[in-house]
């Protein structure tokens, strides 16, 4: 495993943002371990997360300008962050997010931050991705600024679950829309890490019979 992949699930795991028990996803799966964005609660955390999600940019993206786009709720502090983390590495990229309602006074509208115009090409930022629920309703929100072009999306770990068919959700998610879906680690490199401490046993059974059910086949 990458040194890099090992220090962002300490990361995670640290901050307590990767758990593990008994949870529900959005899309209504029970699931062994949760991914929760909404635990990063100081500076010093959400300075190192944004970095990480800079790293697998700069990897992937390469030193393209782009929007950040962070859904609200837990998407906001991600643009933020991934967009200092870019600022660091030399590259200064706009960000924006959506309100849940749309406001009607003062500057109105449902967006905040950086108003995408045509040409622009958007990142969504986003925690993780399941089903693809989430995903699609962002891009049901952004499908209304006119002659702009989703470039991306990128996560903390790809679950490598079935989406709405038996390949995984974040290759729907790409062949749906056009664009490629990137993540810093997937479920794998997890399982990997655990399997390292015999204490971790029984997570990591109960992990790999989920994937049994749950997993892509593709």
């Amino acid at each position: 495993m990458e040194a890099y992949k090992r220090e962002f699930i300490e990361f995670l795991q640290g901050a307590g943002v990767l758990k593990f028990g008994d949870f529900t996803a959005k899309s209504g799966r029970k699931i062994p371990y949760f991914i929760n964005a909404g635990e990063i609660k100081t500076g010093d955390q959400i300075s190192k997360l944004g970095e990480f999600y800079a790293k697998s940019y700069l990897e992937k993206v390469g030193n393209k300008r782009t929007v950040l786009y962070g859904p609200a709720y837990k998407g906001i502090p991600i643009a933020v962050a991934a967009s200092i983390g870019l600022s660091k590495n030399g590259l200064d990229v706009p960000f924006f997010f959506n309100r849940k309602e749309e406001k009607d006074h003062g500057e109105g509208g449902v967006f905040v931050g950086y108003l995408p115009k045509e040409g622009d090409e958007i990142v969504i930022v986003e925690d993780v991705i399941t089903a693809g629920t989430a995903i699609r309703e962002s891009m049901a929100i952004l499908k209304n600024l006119k002659g702009t072009k989703i470039a991306a999306t990128f996560v903390m770990v790809d679950r490598k679950e079935k989406g709405q068919g038996e390949k995984s959700a974040m290759a729907e998610i790409g062949e749906e829309f056009g664009f490629p879906v990137y993540s810093v680690v997937d479920v794998y490199d997890i399982i990997e890490y655990l399997e390292e401490d015999e204490a971790n046993a029984e997570n990591v059974d109960r992990i790999k019979k989920y994937l049994a059910v749950n997993g892509a086949k593709a």
